[in-house]
């Protein structure tokens, strides 16, 4: 009787975690207005690959794009830019104007 209650009770706890939206790492986050004013991912990879940097993928978390990249000295980086301006974002940031 144990084992079926504690079987139900992880489908059950499985069955809410799938069906919860998906929310920001909690990284960071910008205050970005409405993404219409957001400038274009291109242009921040145009941007970052001046620098030397290897853009391997971006995304939107917490407002802010989150790019995946290589560094001009081929380090792995995880880092923020507010889209708008395109301004680094510290990871930790909450609410960030950019």
């Amino acid at each position: 009787m144990k084992t079926t209650y504690l079987a139900s009770a992880a489908l059950a706890a499985a069955g809410l975690a799938l069906a919860a939206p998906s929310y920001a790492t909690g990284l960071a986050t910008c205050a970005s207005g409405a993404q219409d004013t957001w400038q274009s991912q291109d242009v921040l990879t145009t941007r970052l690959k001046e620098q030397g940097w290897q853009v391997r993928r971006i995304k939107v978390d917490g407002g802010c794009y989150e790019v995946y990249a290589l560094d001009k000295n081929g380090k792995r980086v995880e880092a923020y830019f507010h889209p708008r301006t395109l301004a680094p974002v510290p990871a930790g940031s909450k609410d960030h104007k950019g």
